[in-house]
């Protein structure tokens, strides 16, 4: 897929029958003209596609397309004979994609732009496509690379009041089996519009990230906005300072990756205070089963050994058993730790262990203790309650007491859903 500004519009064909095309039919609504091959079933289901989704990319930019989009969806070329679609179009199609030609005439200030898209008809490239005839008919661009198709490929995917990851399981695949890559390479490497379905890849999980973790949502919007109203700002300016912090929480993204996960229900707190202890002082905090790792507020210090003890109860599906921080025989439910050590200007998670109801833990590693509810993480959302946690150094002052209110350990087998066998991968780090 690719976009191209400044370029000559297709022939504009409105409310009827392209009757120089035997098969190829002309359907319309409100914001769209579609002409295809496809039939008038599928076509009316494409453009309420259409509609949908425009209705959440309008809303997030907070601007109503300008004027209406046309484009030509094709589901077999050899239908569409030549000259019936510009070379540029064609070869898009040919080689699976799609292409929108933006024709803009600037009026001083003002401008008035025409799109025209030319996509193969699958289930994700038409919409794709709209994303930046929208942005080219109601901006006049579509911002850099990065931002432009990241955002359309966001487009293929947004649900209304639904933020979780639906995209293409061949590029959740592809994501979580390769290297990662960094910011620099993402945002300012050497590629270009339509250059492959794996660097859109890419693109689209940062601008998922940016867009739905709340540590950095509320300065994407207007960093798009900037963008695409041609105000002087950069990825760099925006978030500068929190370059560290997001490139931890993309590698974390990257390799939770699945159908389902929610990013804003995984983000970390970097606000938290942290202070390590050499006395005998409580460290307490407040752990939510229906979020990913979250603060302790101790830094601990390798080889220290620490107490700990941990009342309350959670659940970790709907309508299932409360267990407390010991989980239940699946291990599910268990309260788990982690450290998260800063080195040499990164940011690094060492192994997960197990923790519990009451005991005590060595520290695997220096850096800030985080805790969190053993359940996978695309099935967080589901889960309620929060336990209370509170950590001393061992051998320091008087000893914790157990917690006076333990909730009952379930088993597995009283679970209203059977707990699939976890893979070794999965089995402390989850």
């Amino acid at each position: 897929a690719g976009d191209a500004l400044d370029a000559p519009a297709g022939r504009t064909a409105k409310n009827k029958r392209i009757v120089a095309i035997e098969g190829v039919a002309t359907y319309s609504s409100k914001n769209f003209v579609v002409h295809t091959e496809l039939s008038a079933a599928e076509a009316q289901e494409l453009l309420k596609r259409l509609e949908t989704m425009l209705g959440l990319i309008s809303k997030y930019w907070n601007r109503p397309l300008s004027g209406t989009i046309e484009m030509y969806v094709v589901k077999e070329l050899r239908h569409w004979p030549a000259g019936s679609i510009p070379p540029e179009g064609w070869a898009s199609v040919q080689s699976g994609g799609g292409l929108t030609m933006t024709q803009k005439l600037s009026l001083g200030t003002a401008f008035q732009a025409k799109s025209t898209v030319y996509a193969t008809a699958d289930r994700g490239t038409p919409q794709h496509e709209a994303v930046h005839a929208y942005c080219g008919q109601t901006f006049g661009r579509t911002g850099p690379l990065w931002y432009s198709e990241g955002m359309a490929e966001m487009g293929q995917y947004w649900r209304a009041d639904n933020t979780s990851v639906n995209a293409h399981e061949v590029v959740i695949d592809y994501l979580r089996s390769s290297d990662l890559k960094s910011l620099n390479e993402i945002i300012n490497g050497q590629e270009w519009s339509g250059d492959s379905w794996q660097n859109y890849a890419w693109r689209w999980a940062l601008c998922h990230l940016l867009a739905n973790n709340p540590n950095y949502a509320t300065r994407f919007r207007p960093l798009g906005m900037g963008f695409l109203t041609k105000q002087e700002v950069s990825f760099e300016q925006t978030y500068g300072d929190m370059a560290k912090e997001i490139m931890f929480e993309y590698g974390e993204f990257i390799r939770h990756l699945e159908q389902g996960f929610r990013v804003e229900l995984c983000a970390w707190d970097w606000k938290a205070k942290f202070k390590p202890v050499k006395t005998s002082a409580v460290t307490t905090s407040r752990i939510d089963a229906g979020k990913g790792w979250q603060p302790s507020r101790l830094t601990v210090s390798r080889g220290d050994e620490y107490e700990f003890s941990v009342s309350g109860t959670w659940t970790t599906f709907k309508g299932g058993a409360a267990v407390s921080a010991q989980g239940a025989d699946d291990g599910a439910g268990r309260l788990m730790g982690v450290v998260l050590r800063d080195e040499n200007g990164e940011y690094r998670l060492d192994e997960p262990f197990e923790l519990g109801t009451f005991g005590s833990f060595t520290a695997p590693a220096e850096g800030d203790l985080y805790l969190r509810c053993r359940d996978k993480w695309v099935e967080l959302s589901d889960n309620k309650g929060s336990l209370t946690v509170k950590l001393k150094l061992k051998d320091k002052g008087t000893r914790l007491p157990p917690p006076k209110e333990e909730g009952d350990r379930k088993s597995g087998s009283d679970k209203e859903k059977p707990a699939p066998e976890r893979s070794d991968a999965e089995k402390p780090n989850e």
